[in-house]
Parts: C-alpha cells; structure tokens; sequence
C-alpha cells in the first residue's frame, strides 16, 4: 500500500511538470514581448508628447524627465549606467482624452564612438585677445547637449568647433592642431564602451520619437544610439508553468500539512510510540524531519572531520559567488572595484574557484571509504542500477524545485530596473534548457546556456559516479589490484588533462586581465571548454578516491606516525595549499605572460589542492589533527553539512533575485561586501534548512520506501543502496543493511 501511495504521489508531480513542459517551453521569455510591440502607436504618441509639452502638463513632463535620462554619476570612476527611476516611471498615469499616457521604461546604449555626430552650425565667437592665456571663463550660449571630456562625442564637437572657425588660428593654437591630442585611439579600451541610460518615455513611442521631441533632434546632430530593452507594468503575466509549479508545491505544502498534524496528534496526544508510526504518514512531517535534522549523534567510523570542511567549503563558495555576482554590476567607483579585485587584499576571493574542487575530492573519497569491506566486485556488477539510480533519484527533487523555481515563480518574486539583465535570461534558460539540467549533461550540451549556474558541478560529479565503477570494481577485488586501479587512473586523468590543457592554452583564472588585453575571447573559452568541463575537473576526485582507499585500509587501526613525518605532512599541506591560493596574485597583474605555467597552473593545482585536504581528513582521522581536528569536529559544522546540497542549489538564484531589485549603482567598498556576503550566506542557510526539511528529507524517506526500504527487515543478502552526500556530491555505497541502520545512515549523512 505504501509503495502505491509514493507512485500515486510521484505520477500528481510528474503530470504538473508534465504541464509546465507541454505548455511553457513555447513561450520561453519572461515577459510579455507582444504587449510592447502592441502599444506602440506613432499618431497616438506624437498627439501625448504635444500634450505633456503643453503649459496644462508641465508636471507630467517633470515626471518623465525626472524618471528617465541623466548622465552616469562616477563617470571618471569608470560607470557608464544610469537606471533613472524605474518605479516611479512605469507607475507613471495621466488621463488623456480617450486613452491613457502611461509611462515606459526603457534602456539605450550609446556609444562612444561617435563617427557621425555633429553640432549644429554654432553662433559667432568673440576674438581671442593675444594676452589670453587659458580658455574663456565664458562661452556663447547654444543648443548643444551636455556632452563629457574625452569621450568621442565631445572629439567630435571640438572636430566642429574646429570646422567653423578654421580661420581663427589664435583659436587653433589654445586647442592644438594635432587630433590625436584630443581623441581616444580606435583600439582604446574605451572606444568599446557605450553608456547605458535610462529613458523614461509614453509607452506608445519608442525612444528616438521621444527624443527627437522632447530632447533633441537625434537626425539632425547624427546621435546614434540603440534600443536594448523596454519595460512596462505588469508585464510579466503568468504562464501555465507558473500554475503548475503552485500546483506542485501546493500539494507539498498539503501534505506536509497533513503528515505534521498526523505526527504530532500521534506523538503528543495519543502517546504512541514513535517506532510504531507510520513511515509514510509522518514522512513530510515538518516534526520528525527537523528533530532528525538536528540531532547530532557520533557514527561509528564516522569522518568527523569532513563536517568542517565541507560547511567552510560552502562558505567559501557562497563568499565568492557574492563577490563574483558583481562583476558586471555598475559601480560608482568600478576603476575603484577592478583595481581591488586585482590587489593582494582580494585574494581569497579570486582564489574562491579552488573550493569546488573540495567536494569532489569528498565526493571520490567517501565513494570508496563507505564501499570497501561491505561488499565484493561481482556485488558491484549485479548491483549496479541501484548504483545508479539511487545516486539519481536522490539528487533529483531538490534540483527539479530549484529549476522550476528558477523557471516560474522567481520571475514573479520582486522587479526592478535590472530585471531583464539577471533574472528573465535565468528564466528563458530554464524554460528551454530544463531538460539538459534534469538529465545531468548541462556541461557538455549547452556549457553557456545553463539554467542555474553551479549546477555545472552537479553534471560534472554524476558524470564522475557514472565511470567510477571502471575503477571501484578493482578496488572491491585484491589490494594490489586496487592500489594498480587507482594510481593507473590517476595517470591516466593527469596525462590526458595536462595534454588538453596544454593544446588549448587555456587562461589559468576566470579574471586574467592581461589576456583579456589580447585576447577578449579567452575568458569565455576558459569557462566554456575548462572550468565546466569534466576531464580537467576529475583529477580531484581521483585523489579523493586515493586517499579514501588509504582511509578504508587503516579504518579502525591504530596508525603510528613519526613525529617528524607528521610534522612534514602538515608543512608540505600548508605550503602546498598557500601556494595555490597565492598564486591568484601574480596572474592578476597586467605583466603576467606565462603560457607553460599557465599550464601547470590548470593542471595541478587541482589535485594538488585535493592532496593537501587529504592528508587534512587522514591526520585527523587517526589523532594527529590537534585543534584542526577540533575545530573541524565541531556539532556546529553538521547542520551546514547536512543542508550544504539544498544551499549550493537556491543560493545562487536567491542572490540573483536580490541583485536584480538594486534601483542605481551602487559604491564599492570591501567591508560593504562582506556584510553583503553575510547576507547571502545567512539566506542561503534559512533557504537551505527549509528546502531539506520540506522537500529533501521527505523524498528520501519515499525513495527508500519505493526502493524496498521499508520497516521489514531485508534477507542477509539484500542489497541495498545508500548515499552519503556532500554539497551534491557524496557517496553511493551499495551494502547490506537493516532499516535501522538506514535510519541511522540518513540522520548522520543528511545532506
């Protein structure tokens, strides 16, 4: 009856997303492209501009004006982005005639260079005296627009000036008669850059009506500016994928409704046991499932230590991912920002990218730690499609939620002037490239077209699971046999990612300033073909499983080590790891040109990072860890652990919302930040403890139901599959078990 119920259950979420797929995927942009192409209507909008420019509405002209185009504040700080007002604009409503005048909003890019920009012909000048030194105090009033030093429209209009007094050599000799002293060089960084404004504007006009109108007239002077997006109000209407996802989460929160009142009426009212209860009836109980998730019992052969590493380690990445977010977000100050980015003060957070490998080492490690000695190669073999499909199932509900979240209701969360920038694309992503994501091929299918970014790591780790039995089926046989399978893998991994690394010549950092100087493509190559890619990310994972074959030889043993060995153990970690994260400083520089190191850099640093955490785990594992150990140890670090899977899946697209509600640019500061960081890892945790108690740990108990697990012991020679998993990545192991000790497993293990 139970296994009836779950089926019953998984076909009613199965047929919502069924809706969300069938009906969604034709319409994948977040907004209502056809209402902006609708309100536009040539006659109506030069008969509403008449009407704001008349005396009657001289408050409704303000209003646009006010909400609309200025020049950027922090210019010479290197910001180009003016958001205007975006909430007053599009609350903007007169009554006109038989219509209303609503307001629009709208951004333009404007770019620096200029070719076929000129002023009007400019009135007389007054003679320049012999004896005047500097330019005059002065200047004759005409109609040009308020244009900036050292950008190509301002060349441009000293060019014109130029044009029409050509006879004035005094006039000449103050300006100078070389150009070149006055215009920016056609490969100048900045002959690249556009300003970014924001229009506030009628909605039945486009910009260049508004401009040449109310502004100025954009033909005459040959201002050339393109549309980037325009918003109106309510112009993200709901789809049928949105119903569908309140229709899936609105039947988890009945049901979870339903299980907490049948748990605590059971527990509190009619004093059963709680042994007794029914599996299936408190298993979305928000009761049960946050007591199990906070009691924090010790394991026999338990590595306590991991608990540490993996909560700093998810600390370290949402740090980076706060910082790493802004970099494309308009700053007062961005020379300011980039000129600290690249300083040794920024270091931690330049180097953040090397956590990541943290989890799959983990992830290699616990794979092989949990499996030796509770089962054989041949067990493995028969075995092997519960191998893998418990590994997916249980990955598989809290990434389905954060994608049609991500697809669906996140685009109705909040709005804001950066909307289109950071959410609708998120949004068009999930709706079409969903599937990619589900199947865990997001990486190689589509590597710059992902749904939710870091879940590149998750394709990466399962893809990872799915060659690890190649490996794992001689570590279960002989030692010898096992100790030749994983130093003939790790090779293997080196040699073939130092070669592919080596012909690509990849940048050795996401950020490498003096290749981005040469070569403006080499960014994106590195993040497309390098960081997502599975064969120059595996290698950790491969030392992982090193060390967690050394960990299952010596578990339960006492191991002596020399004082000396150990001593040198922890230096040679230290120093090796320093190395690695220091050596972010130096390729930040604009004098870094090093190709060869570049490649040592991108082929060993990983699994060198991986080495020195694995000596961490062993030292401390076997009483040679001192503080470390206990600090690493400590209770407080296994909630983190346990809902680090849940944080590393919504963290991303809950910053993503808050950063696309910033109304300006903003001024950088590194202490601003890190209170900002503070932030996004306190609603990481809070997103992360009520994703795992209504979703993750519900769908574990169902997955274990479905799969056999029930309140029945199983024969001797079950055989069942258990996980244990880090930020998406831990461990499968395939072994003869009891419920009870499933139960176990799972409240020590959660995610």
């Amino acid at each position: 009856m139970a296994k009836v119920l779950v089926i019953v259950f998984i076909s009613i979420c199965l047929h919502s997303v069924k809706a969300f797929i069938d009906f969604e995927l034709p319409k994948n942009n977040a907004f209502d492209t056809e209402l902006y192409e609708n309100v536009l209507d040539t006659e109506l909008c030069e008969a509403q501009l008449s009407f704001i420019q008349s005396n009657d509405s001289s408050t409704l002209l303000a209003e646009f004006l006010d909400a609309g185009i200025r020049p950027p504040r922090g210019i010479f700080q290197g910001n180009f982005v003016d958001f205007g007002n975006y909430h007053q604009c599009i609350e903007i409503s007169a009554n006109f005639e038989t219509s209303d005048i609503q307001g629009k909003y709208c951004m333009i890019n404007v770019p620096m260079t200029q070719d076929d920009f000129d002023l009007p012909i400019l009135p007389e000048w007054p003679e320049w005296p012999e004896e005047w030194p500097e330019w005059p105090e002065e200047w004759p009033e005409f109609p040009w627009p308020a244009l900036l030093p050292n950008t190509r429209q301002h060349r441009n209009m000293i060019r014109n000036l130029r044009k029409v007094r050509a006879e004035s050599a005094k006039y000449s000799q103050y300006i100078g008669t070389d150009m070149d002293l006055i215009r920016v060089a056609e490969d100048s960084a900045l002959a690249g850059e556009a300003f970014r404004l924001a229009v506030c504007l009628p909605k039945a006009c486009n910009p260049k009506q508004f401009f040449d109108r109310i502004l100025i007239n954009t033909t005459a002077v040959g201002l050339e500016f393109t549309e980037e997006f325009c918003r109106l109000k309510n112009d993200k209407p709901f789809v049928p994928g949105d119903y569908a996802a309140m229709g899936v989460f609105g039947i988890i929160i009945l049901i979870t409704i339903l299980c907490t009142g049948y748990d605590l009426y059971y527990t509190h009212i009619l004093k059963g046991d709680p042994k007794r209860a029914s599996v299936l009836g408190k298993s979305f109980s928000v009761y049960t499932n946050t007591r199990r998730l906070l009691t924090f019992s010790s394991v026999p052969g338990a590595l306590e230590c991991v608990d540490g590493i993996r909560s700093l380690a998810m600390m370290w990445v949402i740090l980076g991912h706060s910082y790493s977010t802004h970099l494309h977000t308009p700053f007062f100050n961005r020379t300011e920002f980039f000129k600290w980015m690249t300083s040794f003060s920024a270091i931690w957070i330049m180097a953040a990218p090397i956590t990541v490998d943290t989890f799959f080492m983990l992830s290699g490690l616990l794979i092989v730690y949990t499996t030796v000695g509770k089962m054989s190669s041949m067990g493995l073999i028969r075995n092997i499609h519960l191998y893998y499909l418990h590994r997916l199932l249980r990955m598989f509900p809290v990434l389905a939620a954060g994608v049609l979240l991500q697809a669906t209701l996140f685009n109705h969360m909040s709005d804001g002037p950066r909307w289109n920038d950071v959410i609708a694309h998120k949004v068009h992503k999930c709706r079409k490239y969903w599937w990619a994501t589900l199947i865990h091929g997001q990486n190689l299918i589509i590597p710059d077209h992902m749904c939710i970014g870091p879940t590149w790591y998750l394709a990466v780790d399962i893809q990872m699971h799915i060659i690890s039995p190649l490996v794992l089926f001689w570590v279960l046989g002989k030692r010898r046999a096992a100790w030749t399978a994983l130093s003939l893998a790790m090779l293997i991994v080196l040699a073939a990612s130092t070669t592919y690394n080596y012909l690509n010549e990849f940048q050795p950092a996401p950020l490498i300033p003096a290749r981005a100087a040469v070569d403006p493509e080499a960014a994106t190559n590195y993040l497309l073909y390098y960081y997502v890619n599975t064969l120059t990310r595996c290698s950790p994972f491969f030392v992982g499983m090193l060390y967690g074959y050394l960990l299952a030889v010596f578990k339960g043993k006492k191991v002596y080590l020399p004082k000396l060995f150990v001593a040198l153990g922890w230096a040679c970690a230290f120093a090796v790891s320093a190395g690695i994260i220091y050596s972010a400083y130096p390729i930040l520089q604009m004098d870094w040109y090093s190709p060869f190191l570049d490649g040592v850099i991108n082929s060993f640093s990983r699994p060198g990072w991986a080495a020195c955490l694995g000596w961490m785990i062993f030292a401390c594992t076997h009483g040679y860890g001192g503080p470390i150990n206990w600090f690493l140890s400590w209770h407080m670090w296994k909630l983190p652990a346990r809902i680090s899977f849940a944080m590393y899946i919504f963290h991303y697209p809950i910053m993503h919302v808050v950063n696309a509600t910033s109304v300006s640019p903003t001024h950088f500061t590194p202490v601003r930040y890190f209170f900002r960081f503070l932030g996004d890892f306190s609603s990481a945790l809070i997103s992360g403890f009520i994703v795992t108690v209504l979703i993750d740990s519900p769908f574990s108990t169902l997955i274990k139901l479905a799969m056999g697990g029930g309140a029945k012991k199983p024969r001797p020679e079950k055989i069942e599959a258990k996980e244990e998993n880090g930020v998406n990545g831990g461990i499968t192991a395939i072994k003869p078990a009891t419920s009870q000790d499933y139960d176990r497993y799972l409240s020590k293990t959660k995610l």
